[in-house]
């Protein structure tokens, strides 16, 4: 049960929860979703991207199924390696079914299944799932861009858009427990979700979401998307990425300036910083966290309101860091929570 609390503030007993700005430029993306570049894009409005294989012929992953075959699979091609952590020494586990991520509570197991049958299928009916946000060009010049790009979670055409992105201390992507399952369930719901796989370190990150919002904007046609009262959700350092994108804007980050989001989702992190450009904020954080610290998001919540901009924070009792959409756990809800406020806000 949540019980409310005044200012927007909820405190949720057992129901479903400094960075300096520099300024960079990039250069223009050209970009290719499995194999699909910007030209083949516009011609082909986001066709097949690999060939096709009949329905009959896909066979679902396990928990039993090794991470390392997954990260071979031909179906995911080049880009299965970054389903997980570019460092592996921030994964354990040896198969789908018991990988755990530094700094998170335990994957769900079932998720992570979702999660990777879900590409895998749409890998096989020859749809686009993951997109390129450098071109090969800038890739060339900068190796580690090679390590991003977007897991496309597709919706209804023209539905909202989401992109979410993981935590990790910004020592990595710890999407499989912070971004995919997020996406999957936002696309359940028929939004358009996307994750992005950034360049650790605060400042790439920020660089990454930046070229991510872009990309999306400058594709919006093709990928069956509107970026009109879109969304960007983090978790961690994800959280951080988003609020700073969410106050500072896309051309603080080498971007042409691009509209602000509807909301941004900042959960479990210790940002306590308010620039009053904030979007509006919807925040989950357990009491448990011994990275993050409650009160300090919650007086952050408390300022961001004083200041006139929507903002709502759930607190959930015994909950440690890294709780991801929260299935199984006191949290389990937040997300549908998160979604309302979202829709009331854009």
């Amino acid at each position: 049960m949540c019980v409310a609390l005044r200012e927007g503030l909820w405190i949720c007993a057992s129901r479903n929860v400094a960075f300096q700005l520099l300024v960079v430029t990039l250069g223009l993306a050209c970009v290719s979703g499995c194999g699909v570049t910007t030209h083949e894009m516009a011609a082909a409005g986001m066709e097949e991207a690999s060939e096709e294989q009949p329905e009959e012929d896909f066979v679902e992953v396990t928990s039993k199924t090794r991470i390392s075959d997954v990260i071979a699979d031909p179906l995911l091609g080049e880009w299965g390696r970054l389903l997980f952590p570019v460092d592996r020494g921030y994964m354990r586990g040896t198969t789908l079914g018991d990988v755990q991520l530094t700094w998170y509570m335990p994957c769900d197991a079932q998720m992570t299944l979702d999660v990777v049958n879900d590409v895998r299928r749409r890998a096989s009916a020859g749809e686009t799932v993951f997109i390129d946000i450098y071109s090969d060009t800038e890739k060339a010049a900068d190796p580690w861009k090679a390590d991003t790009g977007l897991f496309f979670f597709p919706g209804e055409s023209g539905a909202p858009t989401a992109i979410v992105n993981a935590g990790g201390g910004f020592a990595y992507v710890g999407a499989m427990q912070d971004s995919f399952p997020h996406c999957l369930e936002l696309s359940r719901r028929g939004y358009n979700a996307f994750a992005l796989i950034y360049r650790p370190g605060a400042q790439t990150a920020c660089e990454d979401l930046a070229r991510a919002i872009a990309f999306v904007y400058q594709h919006e046609g093709e990928l069956g998307v509107t970026m009109d009262g879109y969304s960007l959700w983090g978790g961690s350092a994800g959280a951080r990425m988003a609020a700073w994108l969410g106050s500072y804007g896309t051309e603080s980050f080498g971007e042409a300036a691009y509209p602000r989001p509807a909301m941004c989702v900042v959960n479990y992190t210790g940002l306590s910083e308010v620039t009053g450009y904030e979007s509006p904020t919807f925040s989950a954080v357990g009491t448990s966290d011994g990275i993050a610290s409650w009160r300090t998001m919650q007086r952050r919540i408390k300022v961001i309101r004083a200041n006139g901009t929507p903002a709502q924070i759930e607190v959930f009792r015994g909950l440690p860091h890294g709780f991801g959409v929260g299935t199984g756990t006191v949290a389990e809800g937040w997300l549908d929570d998160a979604v309302a406020f979202w829709e009331e806000n854009r």
